[in-house]
């Protein structure tokens, strides 16, 4: 089992920035793969960034250039910091642990972006 805790979201002015951050624990896989995703308000979960054990990382076009995602393999916790946010970026934020078959998420975090 792996647990994930997330934080750091919140709400924001167009512009402004956020960094996201997901704890891991448990059964941790030396080699796995971590990503954020996104659910807006009827509109299906969608993947935002995800980094590889060995540091790969992949991104939406979407957000290519303004977030960035980055891990601590020490202490098991990935990060994804978010500028020039738009209102389109409003959604809950999920974290994502995948090793093998095996996927396991957080509860998710809320990010708004509003004036």
């Amino acid at each position: 089992q792996v647990q994930l805790v997330e934080s750091g979201g919140g709400l924001v002015q167009p512009g402004g920035s956020l960094r996201l951050s997901c704890a891991a624990s448990g059964s941790i896989f030396r080699i796995y793969v971590m990503g954020w995703y996104r659910q807006a308000p009827g509109k299906q979960r969608e993947l935002v960034a995800a980094i590889t054990s060995d540091g790969s990382t992949n991104y939406a076009d979407s957000v290519k250039g303004r977030f960035t995602i980055s891990i601590n393999s020490a202490k098991n916790t990935v990060y994804l910091q978010m500028n020039s946010l738009k209102p389109e970026d409003t959604a809950v934020y999920y974290c994502n642990y995948k090793m093998g078959s095996y996927s396991y998420w957080g509860q998710g975090t809320q990010v708004t972006v509003s004036s």
